[in-house]
Formats: structure tokens, sequence, C-alpha cells
């Protein structure tokens, strides 16, 4: 017993280290790199995605015509729940407006999307570790609707 709460210690305290590395040191380093080199390597496959309450998060992304793609990894997507949330994106210096939905209950087009927006993650990773589809419906930038 005493083992699995030193287990579960280091798990949690481990979790901690990656969202602070993560959200205060790799984060913002990549969103400066996405707003400095919007056409460099790291622009062909990542956005910046400002939510609802301000805060922006650089995500990968598939663009396929009015559709944006992302995959969620942690939990800021829980925010866009409720029928469609408008968010902005910054995709290779172009700034746009969409409504953003995940994509919570279609395994097979989450599977299907995922193929296209993260095709080197291994097939032997079980899918609950593949994160959730966001889907973003641009919207016109001259109407300001979709």
């Amino acid at each position: 017993m005493k083992w699995l709460g030193i287990a579960l210690a280091v798990i949690a305290i481990a979790g901690i280290g990656i969202a602070i590395y993560s959200n205060w040191l790799a984060n913002p380093r990549v969103a400066d790199e996405l707003r400095d080199s919007p056409q460099g390597a790291r622009a062909r496959k990542a956005m910046l995605l400002t939510l609802p309450g301000g805060r922006t998060i650089p995500v990968n992304f598939l663009r396929e015509g009015r559709i944006v793609y992302a995959g969620a990894d942690g939990p800021w997507w829980r925010g866009l729940r409720g029928g469609g949330t408008s968010v902005e994106l910054l995709i290779q210096g172009e700034r746009l407006s969409g409504v953003a939905v995940p994509i919570e209950d279609d395994p097979e087009r989450t599977r299907d999307v995922f193929s296209r927006l993260r095709p080197t993650v291994p097939g032997w990773l079980p899918s609950w570790l593949d994160g959730v589809l966001v889907e973003i419906r641009l919207e016109d930038s001259a109407t300001g609707s979709g």
C-alpha cells in the first residue's frame, strides 16, 4: 500500500510538471514562433487558437476547405461544449474566426480525421490517448457567418 501511494504521488508530480512546462515554457515559445515565422515549418502543422476566455494555445491543425480540425490533448476543449463556441485562429499569418465544436460521439469520423491530422501516431496506442477531435467551421470574413 505504501508503494502505491508513492507511485501515485510521483505520477501526480510528473503531471503537474508537464502542465507547468507546457503552459509556461513550451507553449509561449511555440506561439512566438508561429507569430514570427508564419511560413515556417512549424506553422505548416500548428496554429494558434484563441479560446473565448482569451487564452491562446498552439495546436496541430488540418484545414480542409472551410473546416479546420484540431486534436485536443488537454482539458481546454471542454469549454467548447454546448453547440458551438466562437474562436479565433492564426493559421500561417492569417487571422480567421470560426465556430468550434468538440466531436465526442463519432469515433469513426474521429479516427478518419486523426489519420490525416496525426498520421505518425503509433497504431498500437489505445484510442483514448488520441485526444478529442475539435471541428472549427470558418466564418465568412466578409459577413461574419459560416
